[in-house]
Formats: C-alpha cells, structure tokens, sequence
C-alpha cells in the first residue's frame, strides 16, 4: 500500500493514524504542497480532485479520508473498527457523517484560512458557528461516554480527531468543551497512535 499524503493535512493525519494503530504495513508517499504535487498529472490520474489523502493498494484506489478509513478497517481492523451489524455500523457512520460536514466545512475550513489565507466556502465567522456545532454534539456525547460509538475506540474517533484537535488554529478555543479536550487525550493514548 501506498498513502500519498501532506504534512498539514488532517485528512491525511486520519488515515496515518489508523495505518498505525492497525499496524498495517504502507509506504508513505509526502507530497509538497507548496510545488504544486498534489496537482501534477501523475496525481491527477490518481485524484482528479487534486487533493490529499490517497490510499494505493495494488488496483484499489481511493481518495476520499473516510473511504480510506472504511477501507482499512474492514481489511486490517475486524469488527472492532468498524462493525458490520447495521445498528453498530449506523453509529459509527454518522460520526463520520460529522466530520465530512461540520467539522470539514466548519474547523477545517476555518483553519486552512486562518493558515493560508484563503477561503474555499464562507467566512472564518461562519465556519467557526459551524464548527461549534461539531464541538456541541461531540461535548454533549462525550459527557456520557469515553467514545464517540459502540464504547470503545472505532473509525469515528480517528475521523473527527484531527480538527477537533486542531480548533484552535481555527480560533475557536477547546475550553468550553472539557468532555472532549479529555477525549483528545484519551486518544493520543491509545498504542500505536502517531504524533502529527
């Protein structure tokens, strides 16, 4: 397997740290957003988004952090990453619904224009509500549970973690969520899981 990834992205940090904390062998690609690899021709043929991560297994390719996600925890994780039941498989979805929208659309958003200056949709201000919603809904489930789904540590974690973690780029301080800073915690915890 290969991931072709970027050092600043939290999609990217998403599929790194499940690869760790499954153990599952990849050679990591670093592409150099400043130079533009990301949309080079060679990556486009992977991507035609233009964007990081991409996960390369011999003919499989996918370039979506959640498709990743899906994909590494049925082939290298069982049951415990991502359940096969409905029920169970529902909970862990729509955690992963969040951080594909408010936490995507709201902090990550926010951020990468707080970093670089540029906004994809919106303004900083509209972002940070949106990414307040996020926090709300994680504060509010994180008050009762040590996890996001199913009691233990699944997908959902590792896709909301990277944004939620780096909210404060977005100027949105944690402090008002004390539920989720010891989530935060609780998963730099886990064995296996790597450092930005």
């Amino acid at each position: 397997m290969k991931l072709y990834y970027m050092q600043a992205s939290g999609n990217s940090y998403k599929v790194r740290i499940l690869l760790s904390l499954l153990k599952a062998p990849c050679e990591l690609v670093l592409l150099d957003g400043k130079k533009k690899e990301h949309k080079s021709p060679k990556f486009l043929a992977l991507n035609p988004r233009g964007e990081v991560p991409v996960l390369e297994d011999g003919a499989v390719v996918l370039w979506d952090s959640s498709a990743c996600l899906v994909y590494l925890a049925r082939k290298h994780g069982g049951e415990q990453w991502l359940p096969t039941a409905a029920g169970p498989l529902a909970e862990v979805v729509q955690w992963l619904a969040l951080a594909g929208n408010e936490i995507q659309f709201g902090l990550q958003y926010a951020r990468r224009g707080m970093l670089q200056g540029r906004w994809t949709a919106g303004t900083l201000e509209q972002g940070q509500e949106l990414g307040r919603v996020a926090l709300n809904a994680l504060e509010q489930r994180l008050k009762g549970h040590e996890w996001l789904a199913l009691g233990h540590p699944t997908i959902a974690d590792v896709a909301c973690f990277p944004y939620i973690e780096t909210a404060p780029e977005s100027k949105v301080p944690l402090e008002p969520y004390p539920a989720v800073i010891k989530w935060l915690e609780r998963c730099k915890a886990l064995p296996g899981w790597p450092a930005r």
